[in-house]
């Protein structure tokens, strides 16, 4: 499979980069500097930015897949979502083309996710402050991917993310912060990478946003 991948040089994207790698996939990075990355035969290392939209069209010609990673600076939450404004304007046009992608995989944040009826997680007294406008951010993506033309797909971590172990599970919710028995919202980077990577393979949650945890 041909996949389009932004970010692929963050903390999430290398990871999926590296989760696509090791299952064949061929996958186009676009990246401000690609020097940055590896070289690697199944890679197409391509200088690219995400505000760009005619630049996004032009990268998903001839993918099925583009997957964003793309995670700015918390204290820039507007970088946000002009890039997914330009994602989704751009994969639009590939739409339009016999041999562009149509499918839009954009990974989130945890905030928005609901931990009770009506309350979000970025709504309850100890979401962190200096997180709380990214979040936002997050939340305001999502709505822009509603009703674009596309086959979407919004994921959202667990709460906790950090680089860890290749464990090969994870659990799948929608809308819902998943905790484990202990109160405890957590995943690897790296399941979160396989999780992302088997929407890849096998679209499961078309139109509709799901989130991964342990």
């Amino acid at each position: 499979m041909n996949v389009v991948l932004f970010g692929a040089t963050g903390t999430l994207g290398s990871r999926i980069l590296n989760e696509l790698l090791a299952r064949g996939h061929n996958v186009t990075a676009v990246v401000r500097d690609p020097s940055k990355l590896e070289p690697h035969e199944n890679v197409t290392e391509t200088a690219g930015d995400i505000f760009d939209a005619a630049g996004v069209a032009e990268a998903a010609i001839g993918a099925q897949v583009v997957v964003s990673a793309y995670g700015p600076p918390p204290d820039k939450p507007e970088l946000l979502l002009d890039a997914v404004r330009a994602l989704i304007a751009g994969v639009e046009v590939s739409a339009g083309d016999v041999s562009g992608a149509k499918r839009l995989i954009v990974v989130g944040g945890a905030g928005s996710l609901d931990v009770a009826p009506g309350v979000r997680l970025v709504d309850t007294p100890d979401f962190p402050p200096e997180w709380k406008a990214i979040a936002i951010a997050h939340a305001d993506a999502l709505d822009l991917l509603r009703p674009s033309k596309l086959d979407w797909t919004y994921v959202s971590p667990a709460a906790y993310i950090h680089p860890g172990e290749r464990t090969g599970k994870y659990r799948v919710g929608k809308d819902r912060l998943l905790v484990n028995e202990k109160g405890q919202s957590e995943i690897s980077a790296e399941d979160f990478a396989i999780a992302i990577a088997d929407e890849v393979e096998n679209p499961r949650h078309l139109l509709e946003r799901f989130t991964a945890a342990w």
